[in-house]
């Protein structure tokens, strides 16, 4: 019963956001570069529910636009991590033998550098903005998916039926898109939901270091790097960036926690 109610709340939660993001030109109460320079670093009002930047802009709507980008990052991220992590742990795991242990040996030369060094470095290359940063997480997250992919594709490859379809002479394609991938679906989307929030806090540690969107476009990350510079004068300027950040990565997380219990088949006996 907990456990309904944990994925029903935060699945609630998490198509509000992703509604809000969507809407934002008919959320926001203002434009998020509309200026107010006579209300400059207010505290939160009635005019401003969550005040004003040093510039007069609002921050709740400028909070409702950078969840566009934020959220868009970090769906775009999620899913083409899990195309590629599936598609190369998927042909490393049916493979097996030294074609996989080569395979998984490049993995964990990726593995050993650390994620900033890496997505800083495609940053550079490839240049800032969403789809700079889309790829960049993209290109750092798919390992993980890979690693999770393998397993379960070598777990399941000598079942019986994978064995009768290959001696059928079921092409490798086939196998895994009608016998393989059907039986790893359930890892794969507790996958995603727990790259989702790993791509949006990786967004904001970006652009919170300026390496991610270049203002005047905002994002949550950014919404923080310009509130920390002012934190104990203005602290709602962080305050109400940082708990957009929180209570979209925690509700993803309690929602993939959720769908991984329900999913478990030890979970469903008990």
């Amino acid at each position: 019963m907990f456990l309904k109610a944990q994925i029903l709340i935060t699945g609630i939660v998490i198509i509000l956001i992703i509604a809000i993001a969507a809407g934002a030109p008919y959320v926001s109460p203002y434009r998020f570069d509309e200026a107010d320079f006579q209300n400059t670093l207010s505290s939160p009002s009635k005019k401003h529910l969550m005040g004003t930047d040093q510039e007069g802009r609002d921050l709740l709507s400028r909070i409702i636009y950078g969840a566009r980008v934020s959220i868009t990052v970090a769906l775009g991220t999620a899913f083409i991590a899990i195309l590629i992590g599936t598609a190369y742990g998927a042909a490393s795991g049916y493979a097996g033998g030294k074609i996989d242990e080569l395979m998984m040996r490049i993995v964990d030369v990726f593995y050993s550098l650390p994620d900033l060094l890496l997505i800083v470095l495609i940053t550079l290359v490839v240049g800032k903005g969403v789809e700079g940063i889309v790829l960049s997480l993209s290109l750092t997250a798919w390992m993980r998916v890979a690693r999770i992919v393998r397993g379960s594709v070598i777990q399941i490859k000598t079942v019986a039926f994978i064995e009768s379809a290959r001696s059928l002479g079921a092409s490798p394609f086939r196998i895994f898109m009608v016998h393989i991938f059907p039986n790893i679906l359930s890892p794969l989307i507790v996958t995603l939901t727990f790259s989702i929030p790993y791509a949006i806090l990786a967004e904001s540690t970006l652009s919170f270091l300026g390496l991610g969107i270049s203002p005047p476009e905002a994002s949550w990350g950014t919404l923080a790097s310009t509130g920390w510079q002012g934190m104990r004068t203005f602290p709602h300027l962080i305050a109400f960036p940082s708990l957009a950040i929180f209570i979209t990565a925690f509700s993803f997380n309690l929602f993939g926690e959720g769908l991984r219990d329900m999913l478990d088949p030890k979970t469903v006996r008990r």
